[in-house]
Parts: structure tokens; sequence; C-alpha cells
């Protein structure tokens, strides 16, 4: 398993990242199993582990907590902060109240004194981003955690949140989490080149694009959210057509290159030179391994010139697969004069 430096940090990480979303109740409600999954990752040469409290209300979090007893110094452990973890407002976000809150439940489930990287999940309108870099800054000064970054941060936010921890003098975020596939390529032309410019790591995510890029002949065949009007596969949608199309293409590539499907796509990834590492998400030890026979993939020039092709640089085939709107597109009171009919003066 090979190696890259995370951002600035020093801290080496193996280019596959296990993240474990779908352990526990929201994919793998079998703790030993799940277990077993995370010890097998570790003997194939992973040392980072990406979770989040939010994942399956903080199961995950204690699956991975009991996976790394006896081994925690031997893993970069990552885990995130700010969905909501309840129905009381301040149960979410990047205020310094709810993170101090949050580092202290994350540390108790993992059953670690600290934290590798603490990414806050989303940005928050809400807060002043020196609040939430200045309560950061303190967590790292105390020792309980190593390094912060973000996840799906639009590139303006990456932006003023680097200008902020400068001005103040506070710690910075060192990576990114974004979602990133042959399929959804936009973060090519913006997000990718804003975390080079600020010598941000970046940790990629959802790589098989939700199994279009499984090599299943059906992607949506044992997906959690599978069904004839499931949005992801609709066939009557434009963009999940132009993303069949583009996978029947993918499909003969890399038969022709000798290569499973899932590799070829996890390997595409990794030759962005702007990412550091790949999140892979198993559910079962069946798609673990098959994913981990892919480590060590690398495509020449012809495959990922025709790869271009099939899929231009910076192109997302279904802007619909973009997870998360900025709060000024996403919330209609932000485009609308206060007062203005049918809106709450």
């Amino acid at each position: 398993m090979k190696h890259r430096i995370l951002g600035g940090t020093g801290i080496s990480v193996s280019e596959l990242a296990l993240g474990t979303m779908m352990l526990g109740a929201m994919g793998n409600t079998d703790h030993d199993e799940s277990v077993g999954m995370i010890h097998t990752a570790l003997d194939a040469g992973i040392n980072f582990i990406d979770t989040a409290d939010v994942y399956s209300g903080g199961e995950s979090e204690e699956i991975v907590g009991k996976a790394l007893k006896g081994r925690r110094d031997d893993v970069v452990l990552a885990t995130k902060f700010a969905l909501p973890m309840g129905s009381d407002d301040n149960q979410r976000g990047g205020s310094r109240r709810w993170i101090i809150q949050a580092v202290e439940a994350s540390l108790r489930r993992l059953g670690t004194d600290y934290i590798d990287l603490y990414q806050m999940h989303r940005w928050d309108p809400a807060t002043d981003p020196d609040e939430t870099l200045s309560a950061l800054s303190d967590l790292i000064r105390a020792g309980k955690l190593r390094a912060i970054g973000s996840s799906l941060f639009h590139p303006e936010q990456m932006v003023e949140a680097q200008w902020v921890a400068e001005r103040r003098n506070h710690h910075r975020f060192r990576s990114e989490q974004p979602p990133y596939n042959i399929l959804l390529r936009g973060i090519e032309a913006t997000t990718l080149p804003t975390a080079q410019r600020y010598g941000m790591g970046v940790l990629t995510f959802g790589p098989l694009g939700s199994g279009w890029l499984s090599g299943r002949a059906d992607p949506a065949a044992g997906h959690r959210n599978a069904g004839p009007a499931t949005r992801l596969f609709d066939q009557a949608e434009p963009g999940n057509q132009a993303k069949a199309d583009a996978v029947a293409e993918l499909t003969d590539l890399a038969a022709a290159a000798g290569l499973k499907m899932s590799h070829l796509a996890i390997a595409f990834v990794l030759t962005h030179p702007a990412v550091t590492s790949v999140l892979i998400g198993p559910r079962t030890p069946a798609q673990l391994a098959n994913l981990l026979s892919g480590a060590g993939v690398e495509l020449d020039d012809d495959v990922l010139d025709r790869i271009d092709e099939i899929v231009p640089p910076g192109v997302n085939l279904n802007q619909k697969d973009i997870l998360f709107l900025p709060s000024t597109l996403g919330d209609k009171r932000s485009r609308r004069r206060a007062g203005s009919p049918g809106q709450p003066s």
C-alpha cells in the first residue's frame, strides 16, 4: 500500500482509506464482522480510518473504537462533527459550545484521548468561522486534536476559512473531503485547484459513484436506496441516462485494459495530483476484499485520455448528483426580500 503526506501536516496516510459510514445501523449491523473488516483493512496496509459522529448516531465510532483497541497508535484516525446529533439546535454546527461537547463524545465513543484529523462536516452559515477555528485551535493546543479539516465545503468557503485562520492566527484546515469520481468531475475545476493553492490534502469519497462504477450489470443492485423511482438510478432522468451511456463505454475500456471497473474507477481518482487518499466504504467483507485487490493499480496515459473523451474534465454528468447546494441556493428565503408575498416579514 502506497502512502502520501496529508497536506502540510507531515502525517503519512495510505492512498486507500477505510470509510466506515456503512458500519452500524446505516449498513452492516454485525459488530464482530465490522470489527473484522477494519482489522482486514489494517492488515492489508491501510493506516487511515475515517468516520463521523453522525454515522448511525455514533455507532460507527463505537465500532471503530472496538477495532482499534491495542492498535490505536498505528492508525491515523479521522472523524467529523457539525451535522445534527439530536433535535436540539445546539447539538450541531460550529459553535464553541457544540464543538467542545462533540469532541468529548467522539473521544469517548472511539476509546481514545486524541483524534488525528477532526473535520467539520459542513460549513455552518450561522457561526462566525473565527468562533469555530478558535475552538478547534484550542483543542489542538490541548492535545485532543492533531489536525483539522473540512468536508463538503465549497471553494469560496475553503478560501474564507484559510483567510480567517491567517488573520486571526488560528490553526487552519489542512484537508478537504469532497465526492469525486469519473462521472462527477466538477471539482476538478474548483475544489481541487483551491486545495492545491492552500496546500490542503484531499480525501475523496464515492469513487464508485453510488454503484454506477462498481462493475455490476445493474448499478442499483444491492444499493440501500435502490428502487425503480430512486433519484440515483431513475433512467427517466436525463443525467442518469448520460451516466448509463458513459458506463457502457467505460466498461469496454476497463475490459480492454484488463481491469475490473471498480479498480479503474479508484485508480482514476488517485491519478489527480491534488488527491491524497480515496475513501473506500464497503458494507461487507466481500466488497472490502474486491476493493483491496485493486490497490496499486495505475492507469497509463492512453486509458486516461480515453476517460477524458468519455467524460470531459470538470464535467458532472448529472448535476443533481451534487450532494449539497450552498445555503444561498438551497433555502429560498435567502433569495427573496423579506416581506415579499408568501414570505414572513
